[in-house]
This record gives structure tokens, C-alpha cells and sequence, in this order.
């Protein structure tokens, strides 16, 4: 297995985290955990590459935040999607249906690649 370009996954971040805060409100730690097991372990983000996804949706009015103790008295830190993080999960979404059919279309009819 090749490993995935890491400009490739900052690419990936914004929709990835949007769509699994749309499932409902998360804390980082879960979220990461949340993206290896739903890509089979192929790809595995660090906290430092999250973290300040986390901050630039929350500045942009996408998340909301709320500090809660957890069962093991640890503060974590949750963020839950607000109605304008929904709109720009489907444009997103809406982006990223396009470069994928592009793409799918570019590779099978290019008999170079075959």
C-alpha cells in the first residue's frame, strides 16, 4: 500500500471532519480515531494536523464548542456542526462529486494508464 500525499489529506480535512460532525458532536480525539476506522486504517491524521482544522472551522462560524468533563475527569473540548457548517458540507460535497467524476472520467478513457 502507497502512502496517501499529505497535501492530499490537508486537502481532505475541511470535508472529512465536516461530514463526521454531521453524524453528530465529537471531541478530537474521537474524531481522528473516527477517520482511521472508517478509511480501513489508511490514513491516519495527528493531532497536530487536526487541531487547528478544528480552530480555523470554529473561526469561521462552521462549529460551535462546548468544554464538558469526561467520565475519567478530563476536560475535552466537543464541536457539533452549526446550520452554516451544513451548507458548506454540501458545497463541499458538491465539489469534491465533481473532481471525482473528472477524474474517474480522465482515467478510464486514457489509454496511457492502462
Amino acid at each position: 500500500m502507497s502512502e496517501i500525499n499529505k497535501e492530499l489529506i490537508a486537502a481532505t480535512l475541511v470535508p472529512l471532519v465536516l461530514t463526521i460532525l454531521a453524524d453528530g458532536e465529537s471531541y478530537g480525539y474521537e474524531i481522528i480515531r473516527n477517520i482511521r476506522l472508517r478509511s480501513a486504517g489508511q490514513l491516519d491524521v495527528a493531532e497536530g494536523t487536526l487541531y487547528p482544522v478544528l480552530r480555523k472551522l470554529e473561526q469561521r462560524g462552521l462549529v460551535q464548542t462546548q468544554w464538558r468533563t469526561a467520565d475519567n475527569e478530563r476536560q475535552r473540548k466537543y464541536y457539533a456542526l452549526k446550520t452554516q457548517g451544513r451548507e458548506v458540507l454540501q458545497a463541499e460535497r458538491a465539489n469534491w462529486n465533481m473532481i471525482n467524476q473528472l477524474l474517474q472520467s480522465l482515467w478510464t478513457t486514457n489509454p496511457t494508464l492502462t
